[in-house]
């Protein structure tokens, strides 16, 4: 039996479609195995958000020949989409497929005949949401169900509605279909993502979107949590909240991508909305929502944020007061809009901006968590010792607990960022 090892860079979309790829080699019988293994087909699935994000690509990809210099090696993904004539030149690289093309990969593997290939076909012209591979990924207890592909925002920093290509929706029918048979091997809780998911359904019909898909998977049998991947603010209007706040399963937590609580900052950004607006949206949830968690993505560093700009951001992130906050120092991406502003800030201040905002995260994300010490919650274990309650506090059992299943436990204390349980 021949043996294929995969290696993931970036978001849960990335590991979600890896996992495809992966059943797609052990439905013609390869064995799938760790990627320090010695295998026949090593697999990268890159990414390409930051600077950063392409080095970690290209030094994973200098390594891994070393291991089996006979193996085939297959790039994929975000970074082979946007930037395939610089990896055509790599010289251990056998395939390179683009982010709509990993759909070939068997087939371009199987019939490889020692001569490079790539497949990367213009994203942009990519009109549906493609259906390919096997099951779903899944842990023991969450499965993450990849629900749509692409962006149409175009912030000014971000490079991946050119990775990713236009909004594309997938049907909910097989979005249902997929979710029903995952519940049937007892997956209790579904994480819903994609690369924008507040997108979902506007390529389909006028009369779909997310809140609609909700609540048609809401009574699935077997699912007991229904959580939701990063959300654009402006998707929270108080027909939203109204409408998911009936939806028993939906987790009381959202991930809001605010990246700055500056207005100014925010425009430079093309984010779409103001803070004053993101501050009403905050006070929609919290309302409707008991005990709901708020976590969020702050870029510090943006190109003429000035020392007045952070302030403002820093009072405003402070009066919203955040769950948990992502801090992101800025890094010119080349092919952005931003990468070419002026007056960019110097390295150090970013440094300093964030250091600054991650202590106030790591405050009030322990606040938040002791709120709930010596009161009865619900926590969905993961494994043994470990678990997370429906608004995303990481539990650590001082015993052992039965795996994928809820179950009512004491907080004890707050240590090492997570909750002690009983």
């Amino acid at each position: 039996m021949k043996k294929v090892a995969f290696y993931t860079l970036g978001c849960k979309v990335n590991q979600y479609e890896t996992n495809k790829m992966a059943d797609l080699f052990r439905q013609s019988e390869y064995e799938v195995v760790g990627f320090d293994d010695i295998a026949d087909v090593y697999v990268i699935n890159t990414c390409t958000v930051t600077n950063m994000s392409d080095r970690k690509s290209r030094q994973v990809i200098h390594k891994t020949k070393e291991k089996n210099p006979n193996s085939i090696l297959c790039v994929v993904g975000c970074y082979a989409q946007v930037s395939k004539d610089d990896l055509i030149k790599i010289e251990d690289i056998d395939i390179i497929l683009g982010t709509n093309d990993r759909k070939e990969i068997l087939k371009t593997v199987t019939e490889f005949n020692e001569e490079k290939v790539c497949i990367v076909n213009d994203i942009m012209n990519v009109r549906t949401y493609d259906e390919w591979g096997g099951t779903a990924y899944s842990e023991k207890a969450r499965a993450e169900i990849k629900i749509q592909d692409g962006c149409d925002r175009y912030c000014t920093y971000c490079i991946i509605p050119y990775a990713r290509g236009p909004v594309r929706s997938r049907t909910m029918e097989d979005i249902y279909n997929e979710i029903f048979m995952l519940a049937k091997t007892g997956i209790k809780e579904i994480v819903l993502t994609g690369i924008h998911i507040s997108s979902y359904g506007k390529d389909i019909s006028k009369e779909i979107r997310l809140i609609d898909l909700l609540e048609k998977i809401q009574d699935i049998p077997g699912i007991e949590r229904i959580r939701l991947g990063s959300l654009e603010p402006n998707i929270i209007t108080e027909e939203f909240v109204n409408r998911i706040s009936k939806i028993s399963k939906a987790c009381n937590h959202f991930h809001l991508s605010l990246q700055s609580g500056c207005t100014e900052t925010l425009k430079r950004m093309n984010r779409r909305y103001t803070s004053n607006e993101f501050y009403e949206i905050v006070k929609l949830l919290r309302n409707a929502i008991p005990e709901v968690a708020l976590t969020t993505d702050i870029i510090v560093g943006f190109p003429g944020e000035t020392e007045e700009e952070f302030s403002e951001t820093y009072t405003f992130l402070k009066m919203i007061n955040f769950s948990k906050m992502h801090i992101f120092k800025y890094s010119p991406r080349k092919g952005t809009p931003a990468a070419t502003y002026k007056n960019q800030v110097d390295g150090n201040e970013k440094e300093i901006r964030s250091n600054k905002l991650m202590e106030l995260s790591d405050i009030n994300e322990k606040a938040f968590a002791e709120n709930y010490i010596g009161r009865e919650i619900e926590v969905l274990f993961e494994n043994e010792f470990e678990g997370h309650t429906t608004n995303y506090i990481k539990c650590v059992a001082t015993s052992k607990k039965e795996i994928n299943k809820i179950i009512r436990v004491t907080p004890l204390e707050y240590k090492d960022e997570v909750l002690i349980v009983s």
